[in-house]
């Protein structure tokens, strides 16, 4: 049987970025997808000035801006009762972009494919055998080895449960999300709107398509969906996309020679809209550490330091991670961090400015 360096688990950003940099590294990769690609993920389709650095790195930083997309000016906060603060965004080539998943996704999985990666998509994995290296069965009955194997495989990651490393999930909120007819006069904003129900994240991702996201408990989630079907004038037969849990415990992001990555590391609060930063750094992370290790370096202190690294990519910003989650958890408390920027603007500015400027170290 034939034997990988590297098998990773999962496709999307994470999954794609470690598979180009290990490739990138001159590693034996295979990346192993369920979904067929292009499609669509419930994410509010936006890319931080963070990610920047991360897709120079790969040669991508051209072929992302000549996708389809939509250049963000600002962030509206609309709370409850109406109240409105805008804070604008950095400017230039480092600027906050929105992209359909669709789209970035496949470009990445395209990009891991030419730099060497083997890819399988359309398949999953089932069971997970661990004897010194990695023996991966899949539902097409395919069998796979690997020296090492990455769970890139999102919050309700299938290596993570076949392991037992699962974190028992929080089922406290439902996101749903579609893409819409952008309304007339939309602007470049993105809009991150407070409702009693929960909240709405919107943002255009193209000259002609809005990204519309709900958040709200499963109590209140049908309230916000007709909410919408107001407020955009959509059919009540709109087809939604939907995920729960949308955030829970994290998982140790280093074992013996499996690694995690992205979500099925960490879900951070949607609302702050870092996912996608944090997964590609992530995947970039995983690939040095494991390119060590193939490289003869002591692989305890290469996962030493893949930890450290990891940890100290969240460093200073989950606090806006947990300010986030009790935001919206709570819409009424939302809002008033909203009327209270009217007062003082530093309040959203320091969180936007923690959120959307380049990290320094990256």
């Amino acid at each position: 049987m034939e034997i990988f360096d590297v098998a990773i688990v999962g496709g999307g950003p994470a999954g794609s970025s470690c598979a180009a940099f290990c490739a990138l590294s001159g590693l034996h990769t295979l990346v192993l997808e369920r979904e067929r690609f292009p499609r669509e993920k419930v994410c509010g389709d936006c890319l931080n000035p963070s990610c920047w650095p991360v897709l120079e790195r790969l040669g991508l930083t051209q072929r992302v801006w000549d996708l389809r997309h939509s250049k963000l000016t600002s962030v509206e906060f609309i709370a409850i009762d109406g109240h409105k603060v805008i804070v604008d965004f950095p400017t230039g080539d480092d600027c906050e972009l929105s992209i359909k998943r669709s789209l970035f996704d496949e470009l990445l999985l395209r990009r891991a494919r030419e730099l060497g990666a083997h890819v399988r998509g359309e398949t999953t994995v089932t069971t997970l055998a661990h004897d010194g290296d990695w023996k991966i069965e899949t539902g097409l009955h395919e069998a796979f080895c690997a020296r090492t194997l990455i769970g890139a495989d999102g919050r309700n990651s299938t290596v993570a449960r076949l392991r037992n490393l699962l974190p028992r999930p929080a089922r406290e909120r439902v996101a749903l999300q579609a893409h819409i007819p952008l309304p007339r006069n939309f602007g470049k904003r993105i809009v991150l709107q407070f409702l009693r129900e929960g909240y709405s994240g919107q943002a255009p991702v193209n000259e002609s398509e809005l990204n519309l996201c709900l958040v709200g408990r499963p109590p209140t989630i049908s309230r916000l969906r007709q909410w919408a079907q107001r407020h955009f004038e959509i059919p009540a037969d709109q087809p939604w996309r939907t995920i729960t849990p949308l955030t829970r415990a994290p998982v140790p992001c280093a074992q013996e020679n499996l690694l995690f990555i992205g979500d099925a590391a960490r879900v951070v609060e949607p609302f702050t809209g870092e996912g996608i930063y944090y997964a590609l750094r992530s995947g970039e992370l995983a690939a040095s550490a494991i390119a060590k290790i193939i490289g003869g370096k002591d692989r305890q202190f290469a996962l030493r330091e893949f930890a450290r690294a990891s940890a100290e990519m969240y460093w200073g910003r989950l606090w806006i991670n947990r300010l986030a989650r009790a935001a919206v958890l709570s819409p009424r408390i939302g809002s008033l961090f909203v009327r209270a920027a009217r007062i003082n603007p530093s309040i959203l500015k320091l969180l936007t400015t923690k959120i959307v400027y380049p990290k320094k170290a990256s």
